[in-house]
């Protein structure tokens, strides 16, 4: 084999700052400058961002086609049912936010496109190397693709079949024309890790689809070695005493086997695609603390030993991208708590440049016979509250696609509400220059919400777009793009319409390019769209035309509140104003409203200021009642103009916390 170096790895964004320009809009349809182009989106520090709606994220499931378990739900199915079957997954991971799918394209030693290396999958037509009539693998990537989803190419290296006949397999199968690379163990049939021609011919396979099909990633899943089977032995001796020498043991060997397969596979693929992700799904557990103490507190199945899998030495070693363990227990569990081991795969790879994901049992989740933690709705989205505690974990994978799609006892439901309400770009990969900024060539109302188009600059090669919403006109701020609160939708498209824009809405728009490994311009300019009703704007405390003094706290305790959190200070004998800011169109009749959680310990006469063309007028609120909604505080004659409009003091005799959170202006 040609011998390669290493190429690319997925590296944090570089940290950096944009130079915002802040300037304001005075006119209906005007631009928001913005940095220069090419400058990039960093992330901020100094930017509020919300957990629950990270601007990156890794969000994918597992669609297996072993025995049918995901695609094709059975073999032999024609191709456009085969097409039709498929296209429902990609539109199931588009509806719950998903950016990725992990698809089973090499399941027992065979293919699912027309491989020069081995035979066409049994799993496909129901006869291995039976043509399907198409090339599927063809078809998922672009299918895929035209959903800027990414397609994560996902291969079993060494399982033959799951069976131990090898007259079963199709006469020209490279295990029965080579019956020297095999082996039977446990009722199955397995390519010899050992050999190193086995391996050559291992990677040859899965190279022919890295560089023929348009892969944005390759994964391994955790059947390396297969899993012990009570009272038999690996028949690998005489390979063993054939290969094995310079190493005392065959158990260091074995696992020497299964580190050269992934080291090479790392430098093969990076030299042909440094874009590529490569990565591996090993079972959740290297090894226990109480037989190595760099293990993890459980005491269960040890990878390192059982299937002679060396993760942790993987990503110490940078010979992957990604590790995505499959931690299939749950929060609490004795054998292996999923809390624990989240945390112990995060320090593996902390002050690496491996990206940690996590593997989820959604097939646990509500399924009959299961313990008594996966009967409970929140298991799931517990596991991503946990998960927020490790900045080294960047997303999650889920086994598999029909427990998604089953959603038993509104598990899933649950996680997406809770973790999924917003997109999510993928972790970036790579340290090169960001794409151009791109520029929005028209931004108009249409019949069904606010149609957006743009051209593709092809100097800067991006490969997707980001598409930002702000309410109303405000000033651009940076932080507009921390977190995904304002990404409405990324596409490889030129044109997007917004079907969730209200008719009575003003809308500031963003875009942003991509490139293959996700590295994002910086904005493009801002366009605005008025609406078609009355003037109405809602300003959040969450918004940079929100100012507070460092006296105010932040806080997200209560369930009623408006965006991701709120302000809160104690009573005093000062103003001390938080002001909300605004830009009124024109002088006129306005009403005012606004927004805050209730509590019995909350303020019964919080001073609302609003700033009227006649000067300052105070309505008192009662904050422990009606919250969670919105509240009159009366109709005024505002100014045109950009300023301060409503302010809460602190300044009452009353007991309790003064809240800040939202109003909304509407001209009458």
């Amino acid at each position: 084999m040609t011998t390669y170096r290493a190429g690319r790895k997925w590296r944090p964004a570089a940290i950096g700052r944009i130079a915002a320009a802040a300037l304001l809009l005075i006119l209906a349809g005007a631009v928001v400058p913005t940095p220069a182009a090419g400058a990039g989106i960093k992330d901020l520090a100094a930017c509020s961002t919300a957990p629950a709606t990270p601007k990156r994220q890794l969000r994918a499931m597992w669609i297996a086609s072993v025995a049918n378990i995901d695609w094709p739900s059975k073999a032999g199915l024609g191709v456009s049912a085969q097409q039709a079957e498929f296209r429902s997954w990609l539109d199931l991971a588009a509806q719950k936010n998903m950016n990725a799918v992990v698809v089973q394209i090499r399941p027992t030693a065979d293919a699912f496109w027309p491989s020069p290396y081995e035979p066409w999958s049994q799993w496909l037509t129901g006869t291995q190397g039976t043509n399907p009539g198409y090339d599927p693998l063809a078809f998922m990537v672009s299918e895929t693709h035209a959903r800027n989803i990414e397609f994560h190419a996902w291969f079993n290296p060494y399982r033959i079949a799951n069976h131990d006949d090898p007259t079963r397999l199709v006469a020209g199968h490279p295990a029965r024309q080579n019956p020297g690379w095999r082996f039977a163990y446990g009722g199955k049939l397995y390519y010899n890790p050992g050999i190193p021609a086995v391996r050559d011919f291992i990677e040859d396979a899965i190279m022919d689809a890295v560089t023929r099909y348009d892969l944005d990633g390759v994964h391994l899943d955790d059947y390396f070695y297969p899993y012990p089977v009570s009272g038999q032995t690996i028949p690998d001796a005489s390979v063993y005493a054939q290969y094995g020498a310079g190493f005392g043991n065959v158990h260091d060997w074995r696992r020497n086997n299964v580190n050269l397969l992934v080291k090479e596979l790392d430098q093969l693929i990076h030299t042909a695609r440094s874009w590529v992700s490569f990565g591996v799904s090993p079972f959740g557990i290297w090894r226990n603390a109480a037989t190595d103490p760099l293990g993890s507190r459980t005491s269960g199945m040890q990878s390192y030993d059982a299937v002679y899998a060396d993760t942790r030495l993987w990503a110490k070693q940078g010979w992957i991208d990604y590790i995505a363990p499959q931690i299939y227990w749950h929060i609490g569990y004795s054998v292996a708590d999923y809390a624990v081991l989240t945390a112990w795969w995060s320090s593996v790879v902390k002050d690496t440049d491996v990206r940690l994901l996590i593997g989820q049992a959604a097939y646990r989740a509500g399924a009959a016979g299961e313990d008594p933690a996966w009967q409970q709705p929140g298991e799931l989205t517990d596991h991503l509250y946990g998960n927020r505690q490790h900045p080294e974990i960047v997303g999650d994978i889920f086994f598999s696609a029909k427990d998604i799609r089953a959603n038993r006892i509104d598990g899933i439901s649950r996680l997406v509400t809770d973790h999924y309400s917003r997109p999510a770009l993928i972790p970036v990969r790579g340290t090169a220059a960001a794409p151009t900024s791109p520029s929005i060539t028209s931004a108009a109302r249409v019949s069904n919400g606010i149609s957006l188009s743009w051209q593709r600059d092809d100097s800067s090669s991006p490969t997707s777009y980001a598409v930002y919403r702000v309410d109303g006109s405000p000033a651009m701020d940076p932080c507009f793009f921390a977190d995904a609160r304002n990404l409405l939708k990324t596409t490889q498209g030129t044109s997007f319409t917004d079907t969730t824009a209200a008719a009575t809405g003003t809308y500031t728009y963003y875009l942003t390019a991509l490139d293959r490994a996700q590295r994002e311009s910086g904005p493009s300019t801002g366009r605005v769209v008025t609406g078609t009703g009355p003037f109405s704007v809602v300003v959040d405390n969450g918004d940079a035309s929100f100012t507070a003094g460092s006296n105010w706290g932040t806080s997200s305790f209560s369930s009623q509140l408006h965006g991701t959190d709120y302000r809160f200070a104690d009573p005093v004998t000062a103003s001390d104003l938080a002001w909300f800011r605004a830009e009124i169109p024109a002088t006129g009749s306005y009403r005012v409203e606004v927004w805050y959680p209730a509590n019995s310990g909350y303020n019964s006469a919080t001073p609302f200021i609003v700033a009227t063309g006649g000067g300052n007028q105070v309505v008192n609120v009662d904050q422990r009642v009606n919250g969670g909604q919105w509240r009159g505080l009366g109709t005024f004659t505002l100014s045109a103009g950009t300023r301060n409009v409503v302010g809460v003091s602190r300044w009452t005799s009353t007991s309790g916390y003064v809240i800040a959170d939202a109003v909304r202006i509407t001209k009458l």
